[in-house]
């Protein structure tokens, strides 16, 4: 019996659009207008903390919330460390998460891990990519 090889769909071209889709989502993590639509409009992200947001309207939401909170000085960068291709048109990403809790008097108080490891899970729509799905998990 043979077994396929897993999908990869002009690996070269989509790896691309699926790395720029992951630098633009880092550089928008400011950005409560942008990141958000980087994402599907049904996608569900829990975060650092354990919170699960639904549709990109409830994640826009939260986003702009925080943003006028102290946790505006806390970034993320993002280090691809796989990708695989689930279908043609679904692709799951494998990062690394670093946190810079840049909040004054972060040392004294913060409860955010340093690193965590996240899984997107990706959905072309088009020519384009977008996150249906980011979830990360703190490592201790």
């Amino acid at each position: 019996m043979h077994t396929p090889e897993p999908m990869r769909s002009v690996p070269g071209v989509e790896e691309r659009r699926i790395r720029d889709l992951i630098a633009r989502s880092e550089a928008a993590q400011t950005d409560a207008a942008a990141l958000p639509k980087l994402h599907t409009d049904d996608a569900v992200i829990v975060n650092v903390a354990g919170r699960r947001l639904f549709g990109r309207e409830s994640f826009a939401s939260a986003m702009a919330e925080a943003l006028a909170s102290p946790l505006a000085h806390v970034r993320t960068a993002l280090d691809i460390d796989d990708i695989r291709f689930a279908g043609p048109d679904v692709a799951i990403v494998s990062l690394t998460k670093t946190i810079h809790d840049e909040r004054p008097g972060a040392d004294d108080r913060s409860a955010l891990p340093l690193t965590g490891v996240m899984t997107c899970v990706l959905r072309r729509e088009g020519d384009d990519w977008r996150i249906a799905l980011a979830q990360t998990t703190p490592v201790a």
